[in-house]
């Protein structure tokens, strides 16, 4: 018995491109669904999240992931939520396919773009902070204060109160910050 087929996702981590297309397809094997590096990078945050070293993220965990990151008053029922959408124990098989469905109909890049250029007309990349955190807490799903508080600490504007929205769009469509030149 080779490794390949002792370990099914091994394939899909040597599978060229045009074999991740067609594999997306069958929706059978949730390491398709990602390229090699998107999937080492789910395995580092994972690794990070499993605090204990179990292989598996527990609420435990999750309150420690929490509080790593500053937030130390997390409810025990904001936990419990975060557990109940995994369809039992999170190993990263699990983690991953919770990512995959996360992921799958979300918007590409260019549309998320076209939906800020409309309050852009001159193309200029960003937006008034004041305005967005109009828009976005008086609209559609509004955001919370604490919602917009998050964003602008992860996305601070310049020091004229402009947002840079191409930059945001990136991180939200690839997951890292472009290369600023």
């Amino acid at each position: 018995m080779s490794a390949v087929t002792a370990f099914p996702f091994l394939s899909a981590l040597q599978a060229p491109k045009k074999a991740k297309k067609r594999a997306e397809g069958a929706g059978s094997n949730v390491f398709s669904m990602f390229e090699q590096t998107q999937i080492q990078e789910f395995k580092e945050a994972f690794t990070i999240m499993d605090q204990n070293r179990d292989g598996f993220i527990d609420k435990n965990d999750l309150r420690d992931t929490f509080a790593a990151l500053g937030r130390l008053n997390v409810k025990q029922e904001e936990l419990d939520e975060m557990l109940k959408e995994a369809p039992g124990p999170i190993n990263f098989t699990v983690f991953l396919t919770m990512f995959g469905e996360k992921l799958k109909g979300a918007d590409p890049e260019e549309t998320i773009l076209n939906a800020f250029k409309v309050f852009d007309p001159e193309g200029k990349g960003t937006l008034r902070k004041d305005f967005v955190t109009d828009m976005l807490t008086t609209q559609a799903d509004r955001f919370s204060p604490e919602e917009m508080e998050q964003m602008f600490a992860a996305f601070p504007p310049d020091v004229a109160g402009n947002l840079d929205y191409k930059n945001l769009v990136y991180v939200i469509t690839h997951g890292e910050e472009k290369d600023q030149e």
